[in-house]
């Protein structure tokens, strides 16, 4: 018998998956996101509001509602809203309160959707705004995620002071999101595949397929970038090495687990001959096994920045995986416990 996931763990897909679609604009991007649930590829959809919504970043009634009812239509509903913050006009720094005023309707709009969360990348929103906005999250009835992810580890200077404040307000309506590009023990073999035809030497992709875990390796990618001998139509790309790519061990995150209410399970691609895709999910599991972790765990999809791959069928084959692969170190997890 197949083992299933704990109670309280809910699987979702994110319809930043299907960006390449959406960009192509051959089908509407509510047909598109809607289809995420009619196809059966998901019922819970993280959505991106603005691909989404024409109105964005102040949806407007009516496109909301035209959205939830097709979705629900199809059988599914939305999880999370990806909200965003524009901290600059074209000339200066937003106030704390034109801050707000650019997130409220967001918040409204999430509500309306029937969202459970929203998110953020993690300390955008800093403490002033977060103490702002709290009060309208639980009136509301919303979660706000701050979301860590690749080097953002909870050892991080740069994310430990948001992480920190996060638990000194001690409220269930803020919590942490974690995406687990953190957890890389190699890198896509079709990301070093595109590294190695867009001209990067190699030397250094010989070290990033053998020594990514070790930390030294950052020292080398930032001498070949400072070096010039990275091609600039790569350039995007190899920045994944610095910034979306992490190399910490599930273990890492323990200290924070109390913090945290959803996560981003990011692929970049499902070449698994090694674990390098399931293994860090079944070390999640496991980690996660006697914690009592409830929340959302979506699929996110990062490899469509090099790869043409039909993102229904990706997204489909990796929620497959991962369910086996979490609740299989749930189940160990448990089994070694007792």
């Amino acid at each position: 018998m197949e083992a299933s996931l704990p109670a309280g763990w809910t699987l979702a897909a994110s319809s930043f998956n299907w960006t390449p679609d959406i960009i192509k604009a051959e089908r509407t991007a509510v047909d598109i996101v809607t289809g995420i649930a009619a196809t059966g590829v998901a019922d819970v959809v993280e959505v991106e509001p603005g691909s989404l919504w024409r109105t964005f970043p102040a949806p407007q009634d009516h496109e909301v509602d035209a959205f939830r009812e097709a979705l629900e239509a199809a059988g599914g509903r939305v999880g999370v809203v990806g909200c965003s913050l524009d901290d600059f006009t074209t000339t200066e720094r937003r106030t704390t309160g034109q801050r707000l005023e650019f997130l409220v309707p967001q918040l409204d709009a999430a509500r309306r959707v029937g969202a459970t969360g929203v998110r953020l990348p993690i300390g955008q929103a800093g403490p002033e705004l977060l103490g702002l906005i709290q009060p309208l999250l639980h009136d509301l009835d919303l979660v706000l995620f701050e979301e860590i992810q690749g080097q953002q580890d909870p050892r991080n200077p740069r994310v430990r002071p948001a992480l920190d404040h996060i638990a000194a307000l001690d409220d269930a309506r803020i919590r942490v999101l974690v995406d687990i590009s953190m957890l890389m023990p190699a890198l896509p073999v079709t990301y070093l595949e595109e590294l190695a035809r867009g001209g990067v030497s190699p030397v250094l992709c010989s070290r990033l397929e053998s020594e990514w875990k070790d930390p030294a390796t950052n020292d080398a990618v930032m001498a070949a970038l400072r070096s010039g001998t990275v091609p600039p139509r790569i350039h995007t790309l190899f920045m994944n090495l610095l910034i979306r790519f992490g190399r910490s061990d599930a273990s890492e995150l323990k200290e924070i687990l109390p913090l945290v209410g959803g996560f981003h399970l990011k692929f970049w691609d499902l070449e698994d001959a090694d674990q390098r895709v399931s293994g860090p999910l079944q070390d999640l599991a496991r980690l996660l096994g006697n914690e009592g972790f409830t929340g959302t765990l979506t699929s996110e999809w990062g490899g469509h920045e090099w790869l043409r791959d039909d993102p229904s069928e990706m997204t489909g084959r990796h929620l497959a995986l991962a369910k086996s692969s979490l609740a299989a170190g749930a189940a160990r997890e448990t089994a070694r416990a007792s």
